[in-house]
């Protein structure tokens, strides 16, 4: 299906403009600092510098809180773009989910510090680095929304791609981990951590899902 040639979502608000780029930059920011952290993890454990990566997230998390609010007062105050305030809402709601699960994710490795033996080490890399181009596909889909809404469609296949890829990963991954000599309470979180690593996959997907929806209505 052929898309109609749209103009910017924002036309002249600027500002408004800078701030999605600044909420949707902290997402990005969060999803490599988690990356990396989580690979400083499975390399030395439980370290000053993962706790610094904690520390990010959850400044970059509350940061994003912060600007979720201010966009959607201007959104309200300055009645811009009433025909498609709700479906901007529901995307900035469902990105913001995204930065809130990798805060969790990182206190869940604070607080219970897993053990995954070193043959596991690759697969868990993989799959960290897999969710990661997800999410930053979705970004540039969310990006291209608004300002250049004919390539949505591109980004939001890599979307696709990459948490089909995650997914297989995942599969994998814990197939190998049930087939081991390991106790069944090691597999079983050794199993809850693959599917946390692999959320923000899953979570891209559900918000690509309903990006496409927006990107139909707005191009009719």
């Amino acid at each position: 299906m052929l898309l109609k040639r749209r103009p910017a979502l924002f036309g002249k608000t600027k500002r408004l403009e800078a701030q999605f780029d600044d909420f949707m930059d902290r997402i990005i920011e969060a999803s490599l600092i988690f990356e990396r952290a989580f690979k400083s993890y499975l390399r030395d454990g439980f370290t000053q510098d993962f706790s610094d990566a904690v520390e990010e997230v959850s400044q970059l998390e509350t940061r994003n809180d912060e600007l979720k609010k201010e966009i959607e007062t201007r959104l309200y105050e300055q009645t811009l773009i009433p025909d498609l305030r709700g479906d901007v809402l529901s995307l900035i709601e469902g990105l913001d989910g995204i930065i809130n699960l990798y805060q969790s994710n990182c206190f869940r490795i604070a607080s219970e510090k897993p053990d995954i033996p070193p043959r596991y080490h690759k697969d868990f890399k993989a799959l960290g680095k897999t969710s990661t181009h997800c999410v930053d596909s979705l970004i540039m889909a969310s990006r291209a929304f608004f300002t250049n809404i004919e390539a949505v469609r591109d980004h939001n296949v890599k979307v696709m791609f990459f948490e089909t890829e995650a997914d297989k990963i995942c599969t994998r991954l814990k197939t190998r981990i049930f087939a081991s000599d390991l106790p069944l309470e090691h597999k079983l979180h050794l199993r809850y951590f693959c599917d946390r690593v692999e959320d923000a996959s899953n979570r891209a997907e559900d918000v690509a899902d309903n990006l496409a929806i927006y990107t139909l209505k707005r191009s009719v």
